[in-house]
């Protein structure tokens, strides 16, 4: 398998990372997570452009430009001649002495890589379980950095759990899921966090949200409390591996008739028929 690590392609054995790389010690460094499909890269200039803006919001200078970077992810899947799976993409500041402050002008390291994806049809079709719990992550959510760790600790007690995913509360108020943002749907309106510090704006939460406008939905960017979301009809997640998934399921309680909602198929029939527009091959 090819890896592209600071432009150059690669065998994934031939990469290495110092062991003084600012992302290794410290997770100072941002990264994205990009679909690919029918050998396309979903939502590519989205991801791209929040890639860029995560590192600006950190201070990392990116020594190219968002098409040169294009450019070369387009020729990674080439090399690996992926079809269908996912990208992982990541800087890090770069590499220096381990201290918490850094000089100016460090050399970002850049990697990327392709990587299987199992579509998650039976989550899909059936539903999930999830569970709650309190969001005490930084209040910087909106940047996509390396630091998950709290994100991973909750996300293991889910997975302990038998839960697919765990739901974030803070102050009371959904915020997101570990790895997925998340909507309510209560007498036809769709309800989900606004885009704030307090979640990260998924783009597949931007690619819903317009095609809630364009299908002429119901919705609302408004957070809502834990007993709104407990009480609503439907509850469903999303995100770039999952894409739509509905909840049927919280903390042991069945949310509406327990089963996934007529509002959630067709939002998830949207989204197929998006991607399949967006990546269809041309013949």
């Amino acid at each position: 398998m090819k890896v592209l690590f600071n432009g150059r392609l690669m065998e994934r054995s031939e990469c290495a990372v110092d062991i003084e790389d600012r992302g290794y010690q410290f997770g100072d460094g941002v990264y994205e997570v990009i679909r690919i499909y029918n050998g396309s890269l979903y939502t590519l200039d989205e991801h791209i452009a929040r890639f860029f803006k995560s590192a600006a919001e950190i201070g990392i200078v990116l020594p190219f430009s968002e098409a040169e970077l294009k450019g070369e992810l387009k020729g990674l899947i080439k090399a690996n001649q992926v079809d269908d799976g996912g990208l992982y993409l990541q800087a890090t500041r770069g590499t220096a002495p381990r201290k918490h402050q850094y000089k100016p002008g460090l050399t970002p390291q850049v990697t990327a890589y392709t990587f299987p994806i199992k579509k998650p049809v039976n989550e899909q079709e059936n539903g999930v379980s999830v569970i709650t719990e309190d969001d005490l992550r930084w209040l910087r959510c909106d940047i996509k950095s390396l630091n998950l760790l709290y994100n991973v600790m909750i996300k293991q007690k889910a997975h302990e759990a038998s839960s697919f995913e765990a739901i974030l509360i803070r102050d009371g108020f959904v915020t997101e899921g570990t790895s997925s943002n998340v909507y309510a749907v209560k007498q036809n309106v769709i309800y989900t966090h606004p885009a704030s510090n307090l979640i990260l704006n998924g783009i597949t939460r931007r690619t819903l949200l317009e095609l809630f406008r364009k299908n002429g939905w119901q919705h609302e960017e408004k957070a809502i409390t834990k007993d709104e979301l407990m009480n609503a009809d439907e509850v469903f997640i999303s995100s770039t591996t999952a894409e739509v998934i509905p909840v049927t399921v919280i903390d042991g309680q069945n949310i509406g008739t327990g089963a996934p909602g007529p509002l959630t198929k067709e939002v998830q029939k949207a989204l197929q028929d998006n991607i399949l527009s967006e990546t269809a091959k041309v013949l």
